[in-house]
């Protein structure tokens, strides 16, 4: 929704990810092994992905990042090669959602299998339930959105991600943003905290 309405293109990390499994590159299955356990892949492989999609021209006027970075290591070493080219991260917004309301909608998420399009049972629910509007493939629940899975990605982010909080904090990047209610709810909390930030 951002994406779309303030034209700025979103990198999403995930996405990558999925389409490097999907079409079984050597990134792809290195990966697979590790998204599959709800464990992080690693800085070195991200960091990577990420500077090579940045170097796109369709992102010399800005983007958004959604799912990474994931560690301070990675969030250093982003900012250090941004750095280099004379720009920086502007805002980062966190989502804050009470942990069990969080592995609900998690796994209430749903997928086409066909064309990506997400959805959401409780959110977003398809027209016809279990097929996609747009293009009417099945609807699919990831590997990642399974109940046990979203519980080890937890415990990876407590240990791993969390700390990610106090570092854009302390760089007066952070925008802290509740997560509760539905979508259109959300949307106008990230929309006062982007006039905020940028005046828009």
């Amino acid at each position: 929704m951002i994406e779309r309405e303030y034209r700025i293109p979103q990198i999403s990390t995930g996405d990558i990810l999925r389409e490097e499994v999907a079409v079984d590159t050597l990134l792809g299955r290195a990966a697979k092994s590790f998204m599959g356990q709800g464990s992080l892949v690693p800085d070195e492989v991200m960091i990577e992905i990420v500077k090579e999609r940045l170097s796109g021209p369709e992102y010399a006027s800005g983007y958004i990042l959604d799912g990474f970075p994931r560690t301070v290591a990675q969030a250093e070493a982003l900012d250090r090669s941004l750095a280099l080219e004379g720009s920086g991260i502007d805002l980062v917004l966190s989502l804050e959602l009470d942990e069990e309301e969080l592995v609900q909608r998690m796994a209430e998420r749903r997928v086409c299998e066909r064309c990506g399009e997400v959805f959401h049972l409780r959110f977003h629910p398809p027209r016809i339930p279990g097929q996609c509007d747009s293009c009417g493939g099945p609807l699919v629940q990831r590997d990642d959105d399974r109940e046990e899975t979203i519980r080890r990605r937890l415990s990876v982010y407590r240990a791993e991600t969390a700390p990610l909080i106090s570092y854009y904090r302390r760089g007066g990047r952070l925008q802290e943003v509740s997560g509760s209610g539905a979508i259109p709810t959300v949307k106008r909390r990230i929309d006062q905290a982007l006039k905020e930030r940028f005046g828009t």
